[in-house]
């Protein structure tokens, strides 16, 4: 049995069990008759960076709950699609900064223009300070909402606009407040 066969192995034992299999339990699951066979192939994983020995028993590290990333596909005409399998982790990929980063579940269409639908999760990022043409968590008036920062130099005023030309842009009564910034988008397609 291959390495990535192992690991996925691995992978299916903690989904169920939410922990790392004892190296009894991995006698079974990897099927050797040695726990020094075992011991070897723990010792890959360590090595590979998918698992780290923290006082003596196993941690998963980050790479662990990676996926493969086989390489790039044109989206355009077809072509055969080379293969350059490295492994990607999705929470390393989509966030920067974990210790300032959330996810909001979107409700509403007033994004679609941006690619950002109902049902959506998106990756905030904590700041009270944007740039014009960023996507922001902001609250206008008492009221939170995810739209576009805009500026109107004329006025010399920050507004929050939205995607869909359905809704009018929204110019702060009282008070306009940036509360964080979208790094990115997560859809499931079901």
């Amino acid at each position: 049995m291959d390495i990535e066969r192992r690991l996925e192995k691995l992978k299916s034992f903690y989904r169920k069990f939410n922990r790392l299999p004892s190296y009894a339990e991995m006698l079974r699951l990897f099927k050797v008759s040695s726990k020094n066979a075992v011991s070897k192939i723990v010792d890959k994983f360590i090595d590979e960076g998918f698992l780290k020995k923290n006082n003596r028993k196993l941690a998963p590290l980050s790479l662990f709950f990676s996926v493969p990333l086989l390489g790039n596909i044109k989206a355009g005409f077809p072509i055969i699609a080379e293969e350059d399998k490295q492994y990607l982790s999705l929470d390393e990929y989509l966030i920067a900064d974990p210790r300032s980063s959330f996810l909001l579940k979107v409700s509403g269409d007033s994004l679609t223009g941006v690619g950002i639908f109902d049902g959506d999760l998106v990756v905030i990022e904590r700041k009270n300070q944007a740039y014009t043409g960023d996507i922001v968590l902001a609250q206008i008036d008492r009221e939170w909402t995810l739209k576009i920062l805009k500026r109107d130099r004329a006025k010399r005023i920050s507004y929050l606009l939205a995607a869909n030309p359905k809704y009018p842009p929204f110019y702060p009564g009282q008070e306009l407040q940036i509360f964080g910034v979208v790094r990115a988008v997560v859809r499931k397609i079901h």
